[in-house]
């Protein structure tokens, strides 16, 4: 039997990804373009320092906003027509932003992208997850915060070398490009399963594995969990998500968005260029986060090789460690200048190195990990939901993380700031040695079983299997999950070995 190819897997999931860049393009766009609206006017139209504050926080709030609200659209329509669904206002957007007369225009512009953007978090996450096999989930999970790297990547560029109208250009052809690209991507299969369809799920395997595949087995999956869900009582979705093991789920997700955003990544992004203008250090603020988001990018792209290999806990936990010990560092330097300025003179590469090995600490844990361990923890039922729920935690989290950055740099000071997000990284870490499980490797059955504290599943017998030309077999054999070859032993004896990857 042919092996599941990879291409077409990794295709599906950039496209749907490229929604990510997108968005980390209207993120990347603050920070280079902050001295153009407060000091040069560059919309001819003065914008006050809170004002611009509003413009980057309203980002994150429309993304608050339409995470729980998309969870339920993406089981009703479906995930590909979503994200296609989200161009027009996209575009609605960036038209309000390209061709604003006065601060309001400006602030619905910047809502509507976060709405986008926030609808983009949600349902690509679900979709990249769901057309990828077991062994390429870890790799292709990665593939959203990559892609936000490359849009924040691609927001400081353009940001920090062209005029306000250009930038904003630049920026609205990127739905476009990602309309003309995932148009042609197939739907995700446990989505036409759920509605239903095994046979468009078939086309949609066939398409994603390679039509050489026999992909009849993850089929068969698939159709166990819809059935085993359809075979239960119905019951309302809150009912759903008070389960025991889907409230830890919940927990451990939220949790993980919480910290993601509580240790001052989103400050520092939206905030870059200034802060490296403050502290110096003989570089220009605009190459300063130029050079921090290549970092990003080269460290998401290592995260991404070596997720599968190394696991997401492990990953978490140097993350998290390594982010202690930069915002600690940042709030030393800012704690001496502030005591006495000359005593900084000879050490501005502290600020820059430390901010540097913070994003490149959190481009490999705390910046792609808890999007995928999201997508992985929840059975089909909730996960919509659970998912929405984790990603309003996340944005809401980016909101006030943004909103209050400048306001607790001007009150509390910036040294205390950092050292804020110091401690917080602390707690994560600690949290995440106690509470966190590896979820590297294992079937959505096998997760289960960790949330709920039982042994590791072993075996199952006597399941019924929906051929792919709709006839039904009975089919008895044993699984084992530790082996990627599982045995089936039919009514006439014949033994087919299927290998999967």
């Amino acid at each position: 039997m042919a092996q599941a190819k990879v291409l077409p897997q990794y295709i599906a999931g950039l496209s749907a990804a490229f929604g990510a860049f997108c968005m980390g393009a209207s993120m990347g766009w603050s920070a280079p373009v902050e001295r153009m609206l407060t000091e040069e006017q560059a919309y001819g139209f003065p914008v006050s320092s809170d004002q611009f504050g509003w413009l980057s926080s309203l980002l994150t709030l429309g993304a608050t906003v339409v995470c729980i609200p998309a969870g339920f659209i993406i089981d009703w329509i479906g995930r590909r027509p979503t994200m296609l669904a989200l161009i027009p206002p996209y575009m609605v957007g960036w038209i309000l932003m390209i061709f604003g007369q006065n601060v309001m225009m400006l602030y619905f512009g910047r809502f509507i992208l976060g709405v986008c953007g926030g609808a983009f978090c949600v349902t690509a996450s679900m979709y990249t997850t769901e057309v990828s096999t077991v062994a390429t989930r870890g790799m292709m999970g990665s593939f959203f915060q990559l892609n936000i790297v490359l849009g924040l990547l691609y927001g400081y560029i353009v940001g920090g070398y062209l005029p306000l109208l250009t930038i904003n250009i630049l920026c609205a052809i990127l739905p476009l490009i990602f309309a003309a690209v995932h148009f042609f991507m197939p739907e995700s299969p446990v989505y036409l399963v759920m509605k239903g369809r095994p046979e468009d799920a078939t086309k949609s395997l066939l398409w994603l594995r390679g039509k050489d595949c026999d992909v009849s087995y993850e089929l068969k999956e698939i159709l166990e969990e819809r059935t085993k869900n359809a075979d239960e009582p119905k019951v309302s979705i809150l009912k759903m998500l008070r389960r025991p093991i889907t409230l830890k789920g919940i927990g451990i997700a939220v949790m993980l968005q919480i910290l993601q955003q509580w240790t001052g990544v989103n400050a520092i992004t939206f905030y870059s260029t200034s802060i490296f203008e403050d502290v110096g250090g003989g570089l220009s603020g605009v190459v300063c986060s130029i050079l921090v988001a290549v970092t990003q990018l080269i460290m998401t792209l290592v995260a991404t090789l070596i997720i599968d290999k190394v696991g997401r806990r492990v990953l978490l936990l140097v993350s998290s460690f390594f982010i202690v010990i930069t915002t600690c560092l940042m709030g030393v330097y800012f704690q001496m200048m502030e005591d006495d300025p000359r005593s900084v003179a000879s050490i501005g590469w502290l600020p820059i190195t430390s901010i540097i090995v913070f994003m490149m600490a959190g481009s490999v844990g705390l910046g792609p990990v808890p999007w995928l361990i999201m997508a992985e923890l929840f059975t089909e039922d909730v996960k919509s939901v659970a998912g929405s729920i984790a990603g309003t935690a996340s944005w809401f989290s980016a909101f006030l993380v943004t909103k209050l950055f400048p306001l607790m740099k001007d009150n509390i000071g910036p040294a205390a700031t950092f050292w804020v997000y110091s401690g917080i990284a602390f707690v994560g870490f600690v949290w995440t040695l106690i509470c966190v499980p590896e979820t590297k490797g294992k079937t959505l059955h096998e997760i289960q079983q960790l949330l709920a504290g039982g042994k590791k599943y072993n075996s199952m017998e006597h399941t019924t299997l929906t051929s792919l030309s709709g006839r039904s077999e009975v089919f008895s054999f044993n699984l084992r999950t530790e082996s990627k070859h599982q045995q089936f032993s039919t009514s006439s004896a014949k033994v087919i070995n299927c290998r999967y990857s």
